[in-house]
């Protein structure tokens, strides 16, 4: 690093870049500064120091308040990249302060954590109990994010379109096939096999918008020149089975998910002829071969399941 690079991260500190942060996410002085407990003249005088030691303006001042330039998006980008960094430092070592030698964040959508990762990570930890996993469920397309700004080590999801033009690694992981769930007595109840377009004349029940499950019917929808019939989005497995056993419609689910939640409504699942309802739900990571050595034990621990998943039919 030259000269005029040592003196210009000599000026910057992180209660600094926490407020810049802070005002984006708010839109306001005012608002950043009484969450922050500091008086908005302060927020204002380091947020000027900020832009004077950057060499350019980072905020658009208007009456509702403030949005960034061009040139404090970008540095809003870095700036969240280096406090996602040091939360990670921070956390870590605490961890090894307390003897826990190793910690591995974990973002993964609701098809792995309920169909498979329950069992993996209990043969792990059993393997492995100093290292500690935090796991939270997203939907695929946040776990991709989160993986590429480094806010989890590690992803597990179905990649497919949502990971197209990325710089992240894959590995596999599981696979999981896709089923129709319908009630008893439903018209469709005695099909043991169908196409997925023979279900758009009744109404789904269907995930989030951005689910990696109703992304992909809504592209076979579109592929069969139809709309689909959406009664009520839910946000679980669960929640969906209730609401079809309640009448409200039809549903997708991965069969693996359904087998398990035996007893949640009086339900039939029918198979799916289509290609697109077999999938692969992937390992994710930025670099694996950079992952702290507690991570890769887990993803060698994950990846060697990958022969686990069900035979496509």
């Amino acid at each position: 690093m030259n000269a005029p690079d040592r003196a210009f991260t000599r000026r910057l500190d992180l209660t600094t870049l926490q407020l810049f942060v802070a005002v984006c996410e708010r839109g306001s002085i005012g608002k950043a500064a009484e969450n922050e407990f500091m008086a908005p003249s302060a927020v204002s005088k380091r947020l000027s120091d900020l832009e004077a030691t950057v060499g350019t303006s980072l905020f658009l001042r208007h009456a509702r308040g403030v949005t960034p330039t061009p040139a404090g998006q970008s540095l809003l980008h870095h700036a969240r990249s280096v406090l996602f960094s040091l939360d990670k430092m921070q956390g870590e070592l605490a961890e090894y302060a307390h003897g826990v030698r190793g910690h591995v964040r974990v973002h993964a959508n609701i098809s792995a954590i309920v169909q498979f990762l329950p069992e993996d990570l209990g043969s792990f930890i059993r393997d492995h109990d100093a290292i500690k996993i935090d796991l939270e469920e997203h939907l695929s397309t946040e776990v991709l994010r989160a993986v590429q700004e480094g806010a989890a080590d590690l992803g597990i999801c179905h990649v497919g379109v949502a990971g197209a033009g990325t710089e992240l690694q894959t590995l596999p992981y599981r696979q999981d096939r896709l089923v129709l769930i319908v009630p008893q007595g439903h018209p469709l109840a005695n099909q043991t096999r169908m196409a997925f377009a023979d279900s758009l004349e009744f109404d789904h029940v269907g995930l989030h918008a951005n689910s990696s499950i109703y992304l992909a019917m809504n592209e076979a929808a579109h592929r069969a020149g139809r709309g689909i019939r959406l009664r009520i989005r839910v946000t679980g497995l669960d929640a969906m089975c209730r609401m079809i056993h309640n009448g409200l419609g039809v549903g997708l689910m991965p069969r693996r998910a359904f087998d398990l939640m035996h007893g949640v409504g009086h339900l039939s699942a029918i198979d799916l002829t289509d290609a697109w309802a077999t999938r692969r739900i992937d390992l994710v990571a930025r670099d694996f071969s950079s992952l702290p050595v507690s991570a890769r034990l887990l993803v060698d621990h994950l990846s060697s399941r990958a022969g686990d998943g069900p035979t496509p039919t």
